[in-house]
């Protein structure tokens, strides 16, 4: 069998196994409503989004019906299936797996449109790394604004809230691909790649316009510029002081990734700066309030610093300044890893691994810095 072959092979297998899952769902949704509906897809995975998307403590499945609590005591004895927001177990293992399968899409699809293999692609897309952690800031914006004064009413806002904001970010940036590859298949650009970092750039500034505006028209949003040049600066900063330092002494770790091997640095550095931003100088920053660790790696590297440290000498340098040592080395391992040989070999596959990685970095801490800077 020869590679074209092999290729179309592993396409149609690919949707096979996709419409079947699809099918196995949905059939088994209308044959089993309270067992696989109500019991599986509404519990694990629907539900959690409802009741964010409502500021619920949680949401109730009963009768085919929806039943959104507020008080937390209650929720603890309502009956099954209960969803709180958030992640479970199950979901997360369910996200992972379509993320799998989605990137497999990707590549077949990428190979489809001949298009994928030059690492321009991976700036082209950079602009919607910055979109995803954005737009999820739009859904901070709506609960901090309260019930009944959102800007993006509800069912809308399911749209935005973890992990359908995922799907929603994927669903434009291949939009955006699949049009500026039809505009340059016509003539009317010379790279699809122009009109596809265009497209990342207008619905980024849409998005951020949007929080400016909200942060000019209402009293629960305010702007602190200052955060921006702080972690937009120090991320850059780092990055430069990294990257002399291997250039320097350890040229063969970046030997393969090149210029996109600073981007991954910058990118899981803005994560670090704008966690030790807001976690340990939201005071010196002039931040409303204290801000919280978000995530559990974020928690246990805090957890861990203030017990070795004593407080004496925390109170001063904070607890969360590992965090971005962390990001450093970890981003310099991957940059390590992905050599010439892989780009020679799967040049696809791992342009839009990098891709994954930046965006893995890149959004949270571009949600944080955001979040942060109009004071949500």
């Amino acid at each position: 069998m020869d590679t074209a072959s092999e290729g179309l092979e592993n396409e149609r297998l690919w949707l096979g196994a996709v419409a079947a899952a699809i099918v196995a769902l949905i059939g088994g949704a209308l044959a089993f409503p309270k067992q696989v509906y109500d019991g599986f897809i509404w519990h694990y995975f629907w539900g959690p989004v409802l009741a964010d998307a409502k500021g619920a403590e949680c949401a109730v499945r009963s009768g085919g019906a929806t039943k959104y609590i507020y008080d937390a005591g209650t929720c603890a004895t309502a009956p099954g299936p209960v969803a709180v927001p958030g992640y479970t177990f199950v979901s997360e293992v369910g996200y992972a797996v379509t993320l799998i399968v989605a990137l497999i899409g990707v590549v077949f699809l990428l190979r489809r449109l001949h298009v994928g293999e030059e690492r321009g692609l991976f700036f082209a897309l950079f602009p919607f790394m910055l979109f995803g952690g954005a737009l999820r800031v739009v859904e901070d914006a709506n609960n901090a604004l309260g019930a009944g004064h959102s800007s993006i009413p509800f069912p809308w806002n399911t749209l935005i809230i973890s992990p359908v904001i995922y799907f929603t970010v994927f669903a434009v940036t291949l939009a955006a691909l699949v049009v500026s590859v039809v505009l340059e298949r016509r003539g009317i650009v010379e790279n699809y790649e122009y009109p596809l970092a265009g497209i990342g750039t207008l619905v980024l500034a849409l998005t951020v316009g949007h929080l400016v505006v909200l942060a000019m028209t209402t009293s629960q949003l305010k702007f602190y510029p200052q955060i921006l040049v702080v972690v937009l600066g120090g991320a850059t900063l780092v990055t430069g002081i990294v990257w002399w330092l291997v250039e320097r002494f350890a040229p063969e770790v970046n030997a393969g990734t090149a210029a996109i091997g600073a981007v991954v640095i910058w990118g899981h550095s803005v994560d670090g700066i704008a966690n030790v931003a807001v976690l340990d100088w939201s005071g010196a920053l002039g931040l409303p309030g204290p801000y919280t660790a978000k995530h559990p790696v974020n928690r246990a590297i805090i957890d861990i610093t203030s017990g070795v440290l004593p407080p004496s000498i925390t109170n001063v340098i904070g607890t969360a300044w590992p965090f971005l040592l962390v990001k450093i080395v970890a981003a310099l391992a991957v940059v390590w890893v992905f050599d010439e040989q892989i780009f020679e070999e799967s040049p696809r596959y791992a342009i839009l691994l990098l891709i994954a990685i930046v965006a893995v970095g890149l959004g949270p801490g571009t949600r944080d810095m955001l979040r942060a800077t109009f004071g949500i």
